[in-house]
């Protein structure tokens, strides 16, 4: 079966791509939605550009989509792009969003591919935790009470993901950050044939919500 797997470097899509690949398809494409409103009610936002890195480390292309980000027309920008693949389905990492999901399946149907949502309403902790195990994950915005600036570019790991868990229980905050408590970025995973690295990084905070930007990075030997 050959897929197209929607990548925005977070945690989720890596997680349904390394799905997919372990399934034995063909996973032709990595797509990536850069939008340029910040508020994009679909697309991960922070860092989109190292994911070009990702393509590089797997040696699988790279279809990148440039929209402004309007609501529904960013659907139909992604579904444009989708219309010139030669794919069977795409894979995607939407785990609660119906407003995601949806509009994915709405696409498929319209060119006539299948939808894989391997992640969909799954345990959001058994998610996170095994995420925090397989890849190396990290927080690169953090915008709820109880999530502060240390928080910003830290791995979350076996050392730390029980505090995190806490936090989330005492301040209810989801556990997949579906409410955009936080975004994720995976810098390294089973399926990369080299890491990504970081060279020179800007923290932004204004006290009540932050950025963790990578100002440069490379793929380094895991060895």
């Amino acid at each position: 079966m050959k897929i197209a797997s929607l990548y925005s470097g977070g945690k989720d899509s890596a997680y349904a791509l390394f799905w997919a690949l372990n399934q034995g398809w063909d996973v032709n494409y990595l797509v990536n939605v850069a939008s340029k409103n910040k508020e994009s009610y679909m697309f991960h936002i922070p860092n989109v550009e190292l994911t070009d890195l990702v393509s590089e480390s797997t040696g699988i292309e790279m279809i990148k989509v440039i929209t402004k980000g309007e609501k529904e027309k960013e659907i139909l920008d992604l579904q444009k792009n989708l219309e010139k693949l030669d794919i069977d389905g795409i894979v995607s990492g939407a785990l609660a969003s119906e407003y995601q999901r949806a509009r994915i399946d709405h696409i498929c149907e319209e060119i006539g591919i299948k939808s894989f949502a391997p992640l969909w309403h799954k345990d959001q902790e058994l998610i996170l935790r095994d995420t925090s195990k397989f890849f190396d994950f990290r927080m690169v915005s953090v915008a709820a009470y109880g999530l502060d600036k240390k928080w910003l570019g830290k791995r979350i790991d076996e050392t730390n993901i029980e505090e995190l868990l806490k936090i989330m229980e005492k301040y209810q905050i989801n556990k997949a950050f579906e409410g955009g408590e936080a975004e994720t970025f995976v810098f390294d995973a089973p399926f990369f044939e080299k890491k990504i690295e970081v060279l020179d990084y800007e923290i932004i905070w204004d006290g009540i919500s932050g950025s963790y930007n990578i100002k440069d990075a490379e793929l380094v030997s895991k060895k």
